[in-house]
C-alpha cells in the first residue's frame, strides 16, 4: 500500500503526458461529437467515489443532468431502460465485476453512448463499451485501490474538461494548472502529519469524515480506507446532511475529519466546523489554511481551482489510513475477507 500511495505523483506525469492525455483527448471530441443528453454513472466500492467526482464535474461543467445507476435494476430484474441521449459511463478500476458490465451491455444495445474508465483496457467492462479510456495506473499491490482511484480522477477530470472544449484539447491555462499536480502530489505526500495524527487516533472506536461538493467524493472515500485497512466504523456525510440530524452523536470522543478547501464547497464548510467545535468534537482538517474551530490540520498546497483539491486531498487520508492500520497491529495490505476484484451480479 505504502509503494501504491507513493507512485501517484508518477502517475499523474504518466496520464498527462503524450498517448495517454491524446487518447483521453479523442474520447472526449468524440463525446461532444454525440452530444448526449444526460450521464448516468456505474460503479462500485472506491471507483464508485471517483465517479461521484465525475458527476459533480459533469453538473457544474458540463450542464448536464446526472444519474447514477442501479445495476441490479438491469442483471438482476432484467429492466432494459431506454438510454437513447444518455453517455453511460463505466467506472472499475478491474473492469471485471459482471454487474457493471451487464449495465453497459444493456445500455448499449438499447440506444445509450457507453464509455469504460478503467485500469485494464482489456477486461470485459472495457469491451462491452463503445468507448474506452485507459486510466494508465500500472498494477496496483495492496487489495486497498489508492493509485487506481486518483488516476480515475484524473481521467475524469481531463475527459469533461475536453467535452467542455468539444473538441477535447484543454485550454492553455487549464493545462498548465494540471502540469503543476505531479509536483504538489509530491509535496502532500512528504508531509509526515498524516503518520502522528494515526498514533492520536489509534484507540478511536468510530469516525466521521465530511465535506462538501467536489470534496464530498474524498470524504467518501477516506472513510472507505479506514474501515478496509483499520476496521474502524467510519461514517461519511456530506457537511450539510451532517447538520441535519448526525451531528447530535458528535462529541469529544468522535474524531472527525473535514475537507475544507478554498472554493464554494470548502467555505461553506467552515460553518459545520465552527458547529462541530460548539459539541467540542475533535476535528481535524484538510485543506491549504487553517480553519477555526479545528484542533489540527493535514495540510495539502493549494490549487488554482477547487477541481484540483480532490485529486491531493486524499493523499494524506490514504497515509492516515495506512499508519492507523499499522498503528492498531493490523495489516493493511492483506485485509480480512477482501480481493482485489470483488465480483457482484
Amino acid at each position: 500500500m505504502a509503494a501504491d500511495i507513493a507512485e501517484q505523483p508518477g502517475g499523474f506525469a504518466r496520464l498527462l503526458d503524450g498517448e495517454h492525455a491524446t487518447a483521453i483527448a479523442e474520447v472526449a471530441a468524440e463525446v461532444a461529437r454525440r452530444k448526449p443528453r444526460n450521464v448516468m454513472f456505474v460503479a462500485r466500492g472506491t471507483s464508485d467515489h471517483a465517479a461521484l467526482y465525475g458527476a459533480y464535474l459533469t453538473e457544474i461543467r458540463l450542464g448536464l443532468p446526472v444519474a447514477s445507476a442501479s445495476p441490479s435494476a438491469i442483471t438482476l430484474y432484467g429492466a432494459r431502460p431506454d438510454f437513447r441521449g444518455t453517455l453511460v459511463v463505466g467506472v472499475s478500476q478491474s473492469g471485471g465485476s459482471p454487474d457493471l458490465t451487464g449495465v453497459l451491455s444493456a445500455a448499449r444495445a438499447n440506444g445509450g453512448l457507453t464509455l469504460a474508465v478503467t485500469n485494464n483496457p482489456e477486461s470485459p467492462l472495457a469491451q462491452a463499451a463503445e468507448l474506452s479510456i485507459d486510466v494508465a495506473a500500472g498494477h496496483e499491490r495492496a487489495v486497498a485501490a489508492t493509485k487506481t482511484y486518483t488516476a480515475e480522477l484524473l481521467a475524469l477530470l481531463l475527459l469533461i474538461e475536453g467535452v467542455r472544449a468539444g473538441d477535447g484539447r484543454l485550454p492553455e491555462d487549464e493545462r498548465a494548472a494540471l502540469d503543476k499536480l505531479p509536483q504538489l502530489a509530491e509535496d502532500a505526500l512528504a508531509d509526515p502529519a498524516a503518520d502522528a495524527l494515526a498514533q492520536r487516533y489509534r484507540f478511536a472506536s468510530r469516525m466521521v469524515t465530511t465535506a462538501r461538493g467536489y470534496a464530498y467524493p474524498t470524504a467518501r472515500e477516506a472513510a472507505l480506507k479506514l474501515m478496509e485497512t483499520s476496521y474502524l466504523p467510519a461514517l461519511a456525510f456530506s457537511g450539510a446532511d451532517l447538520l441535519h440530524g448526525p451531528l447530535a452523536m458528535t462529541d469529544p470522543d468522535v474524531p472527525v475529519l473535514a475537507v475544507v478547501g478554498d472554493g464554494p464547497g470548502g467555505r461553506s464548510m467552515r460553518d459545520v466546523v465552527n458547529r462541530l467545535a460548539e459539541r467540542r468534537a475533535d476535528v481535524v482538517t484538510i485543506g491549504a489554511s487553517d480553519v477555526e474551530g479545528a484542533s489540527g490540520r493535514l495540510a495539502v498546497p493549494a490549487v488554482a481551482d477547487e477541481r484540483y483539491s480532490a485529486l491531493l486531498d486524499i493523499l494524506p487520508l490514504q497515509k492516515l489510513a495506512l499508519a492507523l492500520a499499522l498503528a492498531r497491529g493490523e495489516d493493511p495490505d492483506a485485509p480480512r475477507g477482501l480481493k482485489k476484484v470483488t465480483t457482484t451480479l
